[in-house]
C-alpha cells in the first residue's frame, strides 16, 4: 500500500467511528495494522472536504465491486482444485497457492518485537528456530535473526537454505515451542517452507557485516550453497537492473527523506538512474538533498535501504516489478 493509500485509508477508519475500525483491522495483518496505526496517530486538521472525499471514492469502489467479493475463495479454490485434480494431485498444489492452515498459530509471533521473538526462541535448537524463521515475513525473520550471536546467526541461516519443507512433527516440536501460540494441524503433508530462496530473501534483509558473516560460514561448510543462496539475493545495488517502469512505480512508494538517505554510498549509476526516473525538478530537489545533508550513520543507511528493498520485494510479489538477483543476463528470457 502506497503512503498515499495508508493515509487515506487512515482517515476513513477514523470515519468509520471506533467499532467498525476495530472489526476491519481483525481483518489486517500486523504490518498494515502498524502503519494505519501510526498514520491515524499523526492525522490533525482534517477538513470535511477531505473526509467527504475519501467516503465518497470509497463507496464509489464498493458499489463496482462484483458478487465474487462475498466469495470464500479459500474453500473454493480448495474444492475445484480437488473435484479437477483428485485429492493426491491438487494436495501439493494446494498447499503452493494458499496458506497452509498448520502454521496460522505463528501469526502470533508477527505481532510481537523482534527483539522479543529472540529472547523467547533463542535457547532452542537451531532447526527449530529455522523452522520458526521460514514461517515469518523475511524482514522480520532478518532482524530476529540478527539478535543472535554469531555462531548461532550463521547456523540458523545454513539449516533455513538446507530445509526441504516442514514435516508434521516439526510442526509439533513448534507447538511446544510455542505453546498456545502455534496450533498444529493434523495433516501428514509437509509445508513447502524454507529453501535457498528463503535464506536468501531473509539475508537481503541483514545489515553488511552480518550478511558477510553468514556468507563466509556457509563458503566453509558448502561453497556451492553460498553460491546458489548469492544468486537469488537482491541487495540494493540490484536496483540498477529493475526496468525503468518498475522503478517509478517503487519510487511512488518510496518517501524521498529516505531515498536521500539510501543513496549515501550508492553507486553513481544507481544514483544516474534514480535521477533520471524523476521530473526534472524532483531530480534538482533530490540533487540539493545530497549534496547539502551532513554525514549519515552507516546504520541509517541500511535501515533505509532495507525499507525500500521491502517495498521492491512487495511489489514484486504483487507482480507490479519484476527483479531477479546477481544471476545476470540468463536471469530472463
Amino acid at each position: 500500500m502506497s503512503n498515499e493509500g495508508v493515509s487515506r485509508s487512515a482517515i476513513l477508519l477514523m470515519a468509520l467511528g471506533e467499532d467498525e475500525a476495530a472489526e476491519i483491522l481483525k481483518f489486517l495483518g500486523p504490518r498494515e495494522v502498524q502503519k494505519l496505526g501510526a498514520a491515524m496517530a499523526t492525522i490533525d486538521n482534517i477538513s470535511r472536504e477531505d473526509i467527504e472525499e475519501v467516503v465518497g471514492a470509497f463507496k464509489s469502489e464498493i458499489g463496482e465491486l462484483s458478487p465474487l467479493a462475498a466469495l470464500d475463495q479459500s474453500d473454493y479454490i480448495r474444492k475445484v482444485l480437488r473435484k479437477a485434480l483428485g485429492d493426491d494431485k491438487a494436495a501439493g498444489l494446494i498447499d503452493r497457492i494458499l496458506a497452509s492452515g498448520e502454521s496460522a498459530g505463528i501469526d502470533g509471533l508477527k505481532w510481537m518485537d523482534p527483539g522479543a521473538v529472540s529472547e523467547l526462541i533463542k535457547n532452542e535448537h537451531p532447526q527449530i528456530i529455522a523452522t520458526i524463521a521460514v514461517h515469518l515475513d523475511p524482514d522480520h525473520a532478518s532482524e530476529i535473526i540478527s539478535h543472535f550471536p554469531e555462531r548461532l546467526r550463521n547456523d540458523v541461516i545454513l539449516r533455513i537454505a538446507t530445509l526441504d519443507g516442514v514435516q508434521p512433527n516439526a510442526l509439533k516440536e513448534l507447538n511446544d515451542v510455542l505453546a498456545r501460540l502455534l496450533q498444529g494441524g493434523d495433516a501428514t503433508r509437509k509445508a513447502k517452507l524454507g529453501g535457498i530462496k528463503a535464506a536468501a530473501e531473509i539475508m537481503n534483509f541483514m545489515g553488511k557485516a552480518s550478511e558477510a558473516s553468514v556468507v563466509a560460514n556457509l563458503e566453509a561448510h558448502d561453497p556451492a550453497l553460498a553460491e546458489k543462496i548469492r544468486s537469488e539475493m537482491f541487495t540494493f545495488d540490484d536496483l540498477i537492473n529493475v526496468d525503468d517502469k518498475g522503478f517509478q512505480r517503487m519510487m511512488r512508494d518510496v518517501s524521498a527523506d529516505v531515498l536521500v538517505v539510501a543513496l549515501r554510498g550508492a553507486p553513481d549509476q544507481l544514483k544516474d538512474k534514480v535521477l533520471r526516473n524523476m521530473s526534472k525538478r524532483a531530480a534538482e530537489t533530490l540533487k540539493e538533498d545530497l549534496e547539502g545533508r551532513g554525514p549519515v550513520k552507516v546504520s541509517e543507511v541500511e535501515a533505509a535501504q532495507k525499507e525500500i528493498l521491502s517495498v521492491v520485494s512487495r511489489l514484486a510479489e504483487e507482480g507490479e516489478i519484476i527483479m531477479g538477483g546477481k544471476g545476470g543476463d540468463d536471469e530472463f528470457i
